[in-house]
């Protein structure tokens, strides 16, 4: 063990991307440190080789432990964290708004009906609220309430492939990520067009969010614009900085 610690601390970048890679900063396993020291960490190259298949063998293991059908706890309205806090890649001084009567979902990929959807088609729909925890990456949660169309029915209604592997987002705001098909179909699972008792807040995410309490919190993008249902692995944006595709809650 005494050989080990100098070589680790020559290689801190390399140990930094594994924590963020692997285990979104929560520390190394055991496993990981073994495997990476029967690497050359001099090899930048390599070792991001062995980072992206033992995040992807990660979101296998997930997905095979995952239960569709298992709920994430809710909460009384007491336990709402007032103010909720705003959440993003930049300040909330830089939120874009768009015009709510103007903006249109558009939808592609594996689905029969690729209409776009206004703001008052989705309120036509059966709508479902839930107050559940919102569990950030960077360490902190918060208790929110969100009400809006089950993801499930959604789907059904715009006859997407439910076989599919992937639905993607993309948003107006240049954030994007995707989540598999079993996490879209569970119930809990919302386009939440509301936050508390009135529509959501640009900050919130206006005029849709997704809403995925079985997720961490950058799997639940704010001002969609587009879906798109596919078997292509789509990524996301910090997904494609390294951090696990996966990521549940």
């Amino acid at each position: 063990m005494s050989r080990l610690f100098p070589r680790l601390a020559d290689h801190k970048p390399a140990l930094a991307r594994v924590e963020r890679r692997l285990f979104l900063r929560q520390g190394l396993s055991l496993g990981a440190l073994t495997l990476l020291t029967g690497c050359d960490l001099s090899q930048g190259d390599a070792v991001d080789r062995v980072l992206w298949a033992m995040s992807r063998w990660n979101d296998r293991v997930q997905a095979a432990l995952f239960d569709p059908n298992k709920l994430a706890p809710t909460y009384k309205a007491s336990a709402i964290t007032k103010p909720f806090p705003f959440n993003a890649y930049y300040p909330e001084s830089e939120v874009r708004t768009v015009d709510a009567d103007a903006w249109r979902l558009r939808l592609s990929g594996l689905v029969a009906d690729k209409r776009p959807w206004s703001l008052a088609q989705l309120r036509t729909l059966p709508q479902a609220s839930q107050i559940t925890r919102h569990v950030c990456v960077e360490g902190w949660s918060a208790i929110g309430q969100w009400s809006g169309v089950p993801f499930r029915m959604f789907l059904q209604r715009i006859g997407a492939d439910t076989r599919a592997r992937y639905v993607d987002f993309h948003c107006f705001d240049d954030y994007h990520t995707s989540i598999d098909m079993a996490t879209a179909l569970h119930p809990q699972t919302i386009l939440a067009l509301d936050y508390g008792d009135s529509p959501l807040p640009p900050k919130y995410g206006a005029p849709l969010k997704l809403r995925v309490p079985t997720k961490l919190g950058f799997k639940n993008p704010k001002y969609i614009a587009a879906i798109t249902v596919t078997n292509d692995y789509p990524g996301g944006y910090w997904e494609d900085q390294g951090y696990n595709w996966f990521s549940g809650s």
